[in-house]
């Protein structure tokens, strides 16, 4: 029975992701199963500006933080046997994975 699974990758650093879907690739492709993607998804900017200085006292200085949120899309195709095998991965801390089955 074949199934899609989908596999969203997110993380700050875009080389933990496609070190991921290598694995992922490589099992797959071994498994003989097939493979789309992966999808890059634009990458979201999350800006935060502060003042320097606590108290409010002084000229208006602000500090400016900025955190790049990276996605990247995997589709596959295969028996269930074969995705189980998949889904073992072995991912890193800071590697967030959401798997949909269809």
């Amino acid at each position: 029975m074949m199934t899609k699974v989908r596999i969203t990758l997110s993380g700050e650093d875009p080389k933990a992701l496609e070190s991921v879907i290598g694995q992922v690739r490589e099992l797959s492709t071994a498994l003989q199963m097939k493979f789309h993607g992966p999808v890059r998804m634009p990458v979201r900017r999350l800006n935060i500006a502060c003042r320097r200085t606590p108290c409010g006292d002084g000229s208006d200085t602000y500090e400016i933080w900025e955190k790049r949120v990276s996605k990247r899309l995997v589709d596959i195709e295969g028996d269930e046997k074969y995705i189980k095998q998949i889904l073992r991965i072995k991912v890193p801390t800071n590697v967030f994975v959401k798997i949909s089955i269809s």
